[in-house]
């Protein structure tokens, strides 16, 4: 439709390029970020995923010129060209290409036979895709590896699969044929030899993406309706990528430190008397628990913002009682509202105006849990406040959290309508634009709603999402199974959340639907310890999942697991503040760290947690060992204290109650005492696991839940260790000091696979316990520093 150029205009740091067919942009978003867009849909962009003002774009030199049948934009890091028909070519600063457009047409692999025949049997036949209005081919040069778009089935790397972005509830069980799931997130990452980048078609209309299956000379995105609007994010590894992208669409903000305890739900737990056992029986079998969810069932006939009389008699009371164990509660809420005269939410936003519509503009009518029920156009600011305040009537009843579900939306009548009404902010829009990002904005209603009324961090979980919905929601990964195959898929889905922005994520450990045996849930649980959300939630009708149900071996391998979660919350709360401040997630692939070793890059069945801890579960039943990578350097075998070199693989032993995790050397872990839950303990004395080596480590202290610490106060403890003449000296320092609340008196420091004759601190003899498997002494909170001598 392009055409021959015509012309061009720099204004700014976009420029315009006329076409014989149109009008297309380039905008520098920065020096290593480019958007490339026509104005197919709108003039300009309209996202809700790039919202502004923007951190990411930043004012920098570059310059244009025209040469040799292309205009050609040049900034510190990038070289972009632009020639005939819009075709965008990218490379890097040495003129070595990047991000090439394919110029050829698009040629499906051959498919053979009469495939209705197949399906008339029930088999879903594979069928070539269509042609899109909108579409981008890129030139596939062989050794391109793709990760990210959210939590879609498959392994890490994406390369031969096909996707479409288009919120499903889709409660099957889910296998890798699967296209689209409960998000929508059309970002995704390639690694190549050279560098990897990542690209982002910010379009929220139903979006594909083929990465090399209908042919492997090119992967393509494309869309039916909407503008062309896509960035390309310059690397050169995939840190930076994952930064710059969060830059751009925001971070996940640091969490109340609560919420990485663990959580326990089911559909549902009802009444109160049910919902008290189950808080006793974790106190009994003394499992770590902070959280309780409560699903449909707690409400009157399904009507939101509701409490059934008779299940839930005095909601308060219950929280109360709850927060007295230690024990928080958090609710569901979906967004259909029941169709019913007399039902004080439903007639407010009848009234009101503030639900879809059908084309002559009768609210829209389906049936989710309540029966008959409208949908609210949260594509409108008046409605998302509405929706907001409505959260403190939860919250007055004592809730910490928000659970919003059957947020696709999902519906029981068939899907929405193509042309169901919204009023998306004062220019109208129909399902087709809204469908995508109704659950984002239903999540950032809720956001600011629980922030408005309580002053603190607020606690969101959702299903469905669009990029950006991390700045307001964590996520999980929907209705799995409790299947050794969902197991296995929980995590490369999990994982490509992080590397697409979601940093707080994690999958319903046990699995939702079917009967958990007890040996998957004791291996299910060794992931969830290190997945920033833990839940274990499973579905009316299954057997009880909770790990007292089943034997006494179960029970003991989820408790050790429990327990070391509690323990290492330290270093997740300051793996999440390290997510807010640079977008990296706690739980990441290997290749996060180690680009460069390609025998990373397919790696999906362990993982990172953060830089300095490697996971690698056991995810097959039976099994009593496993194959371990260990990449480049010096690690150390969590359980036995064991130093192994890596760059290469090994066998772990791993019973039951066994995940075998390996440290860096060089590495510090701030860990708790044991605590049956967040807050039991007032934490004076900070735990510092030390393995010896050359490294350093920040860690930051505050209240826990409230957004004081952007303004200052916190505390933050700055550490660092090297060896000299076969001695190891370790330094702290508190390089900030703004926290005036429970502060850490002392630190009690054990440095593993080291014996010590003597312990100096700041050149004096303290007093230290040497045991095999290291050397353990206490030293005052501030700064200082401690020599161990042989």
């Amino acid at each position: 439709m392009w055409g021959k150029r015509t012309g061009y205009e720099k204004e700014g740091r976009r420029v315009s390029i006329q076409f014989e067919g149109g009008t297309g942009r380039i905008e520098v978003v920065n020096a290593g970020v480019i958007n490339v867009f026509a104005p197919l849909h709108t003039q300009e962009h309209e996202s809700r995923a790039v919202e502004q003002p923007n951190p990411a774009f930043v004012v920098c030199d570059y310059t244009v010129s025209e040469r040799d049948g292309r205009i050609e934009i040049v900034t510190e890091q990038l070289i972009v060209r632009v020639y005939d028909h819009f075709k965008v070519d990218f490379y890097d600063a040495a003129g070595t290409p990047l991000c090439l457009d394919y110029r050829g047409e698009r040629e499906p692999f051959p498919r053979r036979g009469n495939v209705s025949i197949a399906e008339g049997e029930g088999h879903a036949a594979m069928r070539t895709s269509e042609h899109h209005k909108i579409q981008v081919l890129k030139a596939m040069e062989g050794e391109e590896k793709f990760y990210g778009l959210g939590d879609k089935t498959g392994p890490l790397n994406k390369r031969g699969y096909e996707y479409e972005m288009w919120n499903t509830d889709d409660p099957s069980p889910h296998v890798e044929s699967h296209k689209s799931l409960y998000k929508s997130i059309p970002f995704f990452i390639t690694l190549k030899e050279r560098a990897a980048y990542g690209l982002f078609f910010d379009n929220p209309f139903k979006t594909f993406f083929d990465l090399g299956k209908e042919n492997s000379d090119y992967y393509y995105f494309g869309a039916d309706g909407g503008n062309l609007d896509y960035y390309f994010i310059y690397g050169p590894d995939p840190k930076n990528v994952v930064s710059r992208y969060t830059a751009l669409t925001g971070r996940t903000p640091l969490p109340q430190l609560w919420t990485l305890g663990a959580h326990q739900s089911r559909w549902s737990y009802a009444p109160e008397s049910r919902v008290l056992e189950i808080a006793e029986k974790f106190r009994e079998h003394d499992l770590p628990l902070d959280v309780i969810h409560l699903d449909v069932d707690y409400m009157d006939g399904y009507r939101v913002f509701t409490w059934d009389d008779e299940r839930f008699p005095d909601p308060a009371a219950l929280t109360k009682r709850l927060g007295e164990m230690g024990i928080k509660v958090v609710t569901i809420i979906d967004p259909g509202v029941k169709k019913d005269r007399g039902y004080g939410i439903y007639e407010e936003g009848l009234e009101k105006g503030f639900y879809a519509t059908d084309r002559d503009g009768v609210p829209y009518v389906n049936a989710v849990w309540p029966g008959d029920s409208v949908y609210p156009d949260f594509s409108d600011e008046p409605v998302r406040r509405w929706w907001a305040d409505n959260q403190k009537i939860m919250l007055d009843a004592g809730i910490a959290g928000i659970w919003n579900d059957m947020n696709e939306p999902a519906s029981f009548n068939g899907p929405l309508p193509d042309d169901v009404r919204f009023k998306n902010d004062g220019r109208g829009a129909d399902h087709l634009e809204i469908h995508n990002v109704y659950g984002h904005l239903m999540s950032k209603s809720t956001y600011d709603g629980i922030l408005e009324a309580s002053g603190k961090r607020p606690f969101v979980i959702t299903r469905a999402a669009y990029a950006g919905t991390q700045k307001y929601s964590t996520v999980w990964t929907g209705d799995n199974q409790s299947f050794w195959e969902h197991l296995r898929l929980s995590i490369p889905m999990t994982l490509n959340l992080g590397l697409s922005g979601f940093a707080f994520n994690g999958c319903d450990v046990g699995g939702f639907s079917h009967d958990c045996t007890p040996e998957l849930l004791a291996r299910w649980v060794q992931v969830g310890a290190f997945s920033p959300l833990f839940r274990n939630h499973t579905a009316i009708g299954t057997r009880d999942q909770e790990p007292w149900a089943y034997d006494e071996d179960t029970l003991d391998a989820y408790r050790k697991a429990m327990k070391l979660r509690y323990r290492l919350l330290p270093y997740l709360y300051d793996l999440m503040r390290e997510a807010e401040q640079t977008g990296l997630p706690p739980m990441r692939p290997l290749l996060l760290e180690f680009p460069e070793d390609e025998h990373v890059h397919e790696l999906d069945d362990q993982f990172l947690f953060g830089s300095r801890m490697l996971v690698a579960p056991v995810i097959e039943q039976g099994k009593r060992y496993r194959a371990v990578y260990l990449p480049e350097g010096s690690w150390v075998d969590y359980r036995s204290g064991e130093t192994l070199e890596g760059g290469r693989v090994i066998l772990a032993e791993a019973p039951l109650d066994v995940c075998p995790i390996y440290v860096r050397a060089g590495s510090f872990l701030p860990a708790y005492p044991d605590q049956k839950y967040v807050g039991e303990l007032k934490i004076k004395e900070l735990l510092l696991d030390v393995y010896p080596g050359t490294g350093e480590y920040v860690h930051t202290q505050d209240d826990g839940e409230s957004f004081d610490y952007r303004s200052g106060s916190y505390n933050e403890y700055r550490f660092s260790q090297s060896e000299q003449d076969g001695e190891l000296e370790i330094a702290w320092e508190a390089s900030h000091a703004g926290y005036d609340g429970e502060t850490y008196a002392s630190f009690r420091l054990t440095v593993h696979g080291r014996s010590a004759s003597s312990v100096e601190l700041n050149g004096e003899a303290i007093p230290f316990l040497a045991e095999i498997r290291g050397t353990t002494f206490h030293v005052p909170a501030g700064s200082g520093k401690v020599r161990l001598i042989r």
